[in-house]
């Protein structure tokens, strides 16, 4: 990041969701290293407060821990207060808690179903609607919120978890217009394929081909920070990511089917 970047968020506090691996932990470092304080939310505290001690040591940030399962109804009204208790004003809120489940749509069980909307929609959108609203209200903030390259069609065996970040991408870019005039930038994330925990905790296997295309953590959210910083809607992290979210725009949507079908499962 620029040195211009870097004064941009210095000593502000920035609330990063799903903080305990994947591209949280590379959101946390890349913030800590411009001297932002951060707040750690995610359900694993003991993954958590290791990083947590090693950002401090090495960047001398103050971090705080708060260990809460999102995915749980209220659960972000609980985070909101409790930091307003202990004073601490979110000036950067990274929305990147969320989960993927692979498989047909009926069998898979409901109670799955609906607890990865619950997080991946319901509680980020509460997380924006109330650090938003005081952003809006001091003229000043930024909000990541990271969707998926699925979002740009629909993904058969993915289904639902598809159609959150579809939800995730359209109110990330209307926000964008929404909270511009009041000094908020709303940026939305798009990553394909990264080496993070996400194969795993879906129940699926990559494919040949999805491991080629597979990313590294910590471009893709080099791409979202540096999105953010500059103020974009939106920012699909990967040349051939792009290429894939533009050729959407050619192909009818029964062949995207059928391509990411492939992709997905060969």
């Amino acid at each position: 990041m620029s040195k211009e970047s870097m004064n941009s968020f210095a000593g502000k506090w920035a609330l990063i969701t799903g903080a305990s691996s994947g591209l949280g932990l590379e959101f946390a470092d890349l913030l800590a290293a411009q001297n932002v304080n951060l707040v750690l939310a995610a359900r694993r505290q003991e993954p958590m407060k290791k990083l947590a001690a090693d950002l401090r040591r090495k960047y001398g940030v103050d971090v705080l821990v708060e260990a809460i399962d999102l995915a749980s109804p209220g659960a972000a009204g609980r985070l909101k207060s409790g930091l307003d208790a202990k004073s601490v004003i979110v000036d950067i809120l990274l929305n990147n808690a969320g989960y993927g489940l692979h498989g047909d749509l009926l069998e898979t069980p409901i109670e799955r179903t609906a607890n990865m909307i619950q997080l991946n929609i319901t509680t980020l959108t509460e997380l924006t609607y109330l650090f938003g609203r005081d952003m809006a209200e001091r003229r000043s903030g930024h909000i990541l919120l990271v969707a998926s390259l699925m979002a740009f069609q629909a993904v058969p065996t993915y289904a639902a978890y598809a159609a959150t970040k579809a939800y995730v991408l359209t109110l990330g870019e209307a926000l964008h217009d929404e909270l511009r005039p009041h000094g908020v930038v709303a940026t939305t994330l798009c990553p394909g394929h990264t080496e993070t925990g996400f194969d795993e905790a879906a129940g699926a296997t990559a494919s040949a081909l999805l491991r080629l295309l597979t990313m590294k953590p910590r471009p893709v959210a080099t791409s979202g920070i540096r999105a953010l910083l500059r103020g974009r809607a939106m920012e699909i992290a990967g040349l051939s990511n792009k290429m894939v979210a533009f050729s959407n725009r050619l192909t009818p949507r029964s062949m995207q089917r059928a391509t990411m079908k492939r992709v997905v499962d060969a």
